[in-house]
């Protein structure tokens, strides 16, 4: 039995969705007004059902809101207006977690039973998917094995390096970001995403995790006066956009 909604009911969702991305913009100014923790939970929840490579969710965030560490986070940020909100979420990817997201996968699956093809897969093919070494030697195995077999047939060529695995957790990471940004939206909240930081001074402001790799600082809050700088410019469709 199919459990598709009517097309007239994705017809009204479509219209809030275009509503509720066409209004996002990037606050520079927020107002002091805390975000409630209920609406944070709800966002971070929201986030979280973001798509990931494997499912193996390569993602953490650290939730600031405490009065002095927002005060050391400005300097960080180099000064931003956005970094005074009364909320940053540091967001982080990680490279270094896949075997234990593939333990917990098994672990947590929401069924009596884990399917043989899924427990092969995370116990065999991930392991030598992800696991690229000491100083990244199996990934350079793997390289030359995929060279080869790319010759007969269509292979999996990525990621097969450490850099590969960084670029594969930032990935995931951006999607579970955007989530994250659209949820604030919707609950009437901005957030301005920080790439400009001190990712040294940061490690020294937050407790990062070994391996964690700073994507951005997201700074929420209510808008301020003069919030948005500058209209909004993007280039036109067809000049991004291949059709085959």
């Amino acid at each position: 039995m199919s459990t598709t909604a009517p097309r007239t009911e994705f017809s009204a969702s479509a219209k809030v969705f275009r509503s509720l991305v066409e209004s996002r913009r990037a606050v520079r100014r927020f107002t002091a007004e805390a975000v409630p923790k209920a609406v944070i939970q709800e966002c971070l929840e929201l986030a979280m059902l973001a798509p990931s490579s494997c499912n193996l969710q390569p993602w953490s965030f650290h939730v600031v809101r405490n009065p002095d560490l927002l005060q050391q986070l400005q300097p960080v940020c180099l000064g931003q207006s956005a970094a005074k909100a009364p909320l940053i979420i540091a967001v982080f990817a990680h490279s270094n977690t896949w075997e234990q997201a593939c333990a917990d996968v098994l672990r947590l699956w929401p069924e009596p039973a884990v399917p043989k093809a899924i427990e092969h897969f995370y116990k065999n093919s991930a392991p030598f998917q992800y696991n690229q070494g000491w100083l990244g030697w199996r990934g350079l195995l793997k390289r030359q094995m995929v060279r080869l077999m790319g010759f007969r047939r269509p292979v999996m060529r990525t990621p097969n390096s450490l850099e590969q695995m960084r670029l594969w957790a930032v990935k995931s990471t951006a999607l579970a970001a955007q989530n994250l940004m659209l949820a604030f939206q919707s609950h009437g909240y901005s957030t301005c995403p920080m790439e400009g930081f001190d990712e040294k001074r940061l490690k020294q402001v937050l407790p990062v995790p070994k391996g964690a790799i700073p994507v951005m600082l997201l700074a929420v809050g209510m808008p301020g006066e003069r919030a948005v700088y500058n209209p909004r410019l993007r280039f036109p469709l067809n000049q991004r956009v291949a059709w085959h």
